[in-house]
């Protein structure tokens, strides 16, 4: 492996350590932890009490429109009512979220710096690389727009779709990033499995469309039914067909990923332990899905049931890429 690629395969590890930590924002309501941007209660390092706050640094206008977009009577926000929504452990998870982006723009800088060493030989490396780059700052200023637009949902689900977009962006560069890259041998049948991979990686990616659309909806459970035990919340997101495609698909990925990893025990593609990665990465979502939806909305099954799709979504692309005719 190129000193290249570790780069753009350091770049892909980040994004994900990255969606494991917005996971967990959402999943502890941390999303307004620190209602500014880019500073966190008008600090560049977010104080840990609200008797360290200074009033004079927070832009009380700005709240103002804020509260209006929500229906709040501009009139009622203060500096001293926006002082008491002050909550240490939610201002600190938000920050180390923020912490958490600055290696994935280092890593996607040099990235993208060292793809222009290819040029001659990568223009399409090149290209994916710069399109990473340009993903990058688009998706930072969509975080900024989040907390200006008080969390508003639909921001959210694109935020996170285009991390998954920049992972895979990322993922490719790490593949093609070399003279030789990783391909599987000829094999019978390998171009069948190769379309059934497809269909799975439609699926999958499917699949976290809505699954985006229930953590809003569970996001709205929260706010609506703070004081109701978590178990409840599915009976409420039971009368949304939304949760019940959802529910119902995820059977269907564990199906078609069981027909995948069978088939490849046939063709014997050389990437058996990918194709485990890609099975076991489904089952552990099954569980998930299990327990979110017959003992409860728990936290911790939220952050790895979104922190472990990125990693399906990962090895599923690394395996079609590397199934691709060598003729490519």
């Amino acid at each position: 492996m190129s000193r290249f690629q570790k780069v753009a395969m350091a770049a892909c590890l980040a994004v994900m350590v990255l969606i494991f930590v917005g996971a967990i924002v959402r999943a502890t309501g941390s999303g307004m932890g620190c209602p500014d941007w880019p500073t966190c209660w008008g600090c560049l390092i977010p104080p840990t009490s609200a008797d360290q706050i200074d009033p004079e640094k927070l832009d009380i206008e700005k709240y103002r429109r804020r509260a209006a977009r929500h229906g709040i009577a501009p009139e009622t926000i203060t500096r001293e009512s926006v002082i008491a929504q002050f909550n240490a452990t939610h201002v600190w998870v938000e920050y180390i979220n923020r912490l958490t982006s600055l290696p994935v723009g280092l890593l996607t800088l040099g990235t993208f710096i060292g793809s222009w060493w290819q040029w001659k030989k990568r223009k399409r490396v090149v290209l994916v690389a710069t399109s990473a780059m340009v993903l990058l700052g688009v998706n930072a200023w969509m975080g900024a727009q989040i907390v200006f637009s008080g969390l508003k949902p639909g921001i959210i689900t694109l935020h996170m779709a285009l991390a998954i977009l920049q992972l895979c962006l990322l993922v490719y560069v790490a593949w093609r990033g070399c003279d030789q890259p990783w391909r599987f041998p000829r094999a019978r049948g390998l171009k069948a499995m190769r379309q059934l991979g497809y269909v799975l990686f439609a699926l999958v990616l499917a699949e976290g469309v809505l699954g985006s659309q229930i953590r809003e909806k569970t996001d709205a459970l929260k706010q609506s039914h703070e004081m109701a035990p978590r178990s409840e919340w599915v009976a409420e997101l039971e009368q949304s067909s939304v949760y019940l495609v959802h529910r119902s698909g995820s059977w269907l990925i564990l199906l078609v990923a069981g027909m995948f990893f069978l088939r490849g025990l046939r063709v014997q593609s050389g990437a058996a332990w990918l194709e485990r990665v890609v099975l076991g990465m489904v089952l552990a979502q099954m569980v998930l899905g299990l327990v979110l939806s017959q003992v409860g909305i728990l936290p911790i099954a939220q952050v790895l049931h979104i922190g472990l799709s990125s990693i399906l979504v990962s090895a599923l692309l690394l395996w079609l890429l590397a199934a691709r005719p060598h003729k490519a």
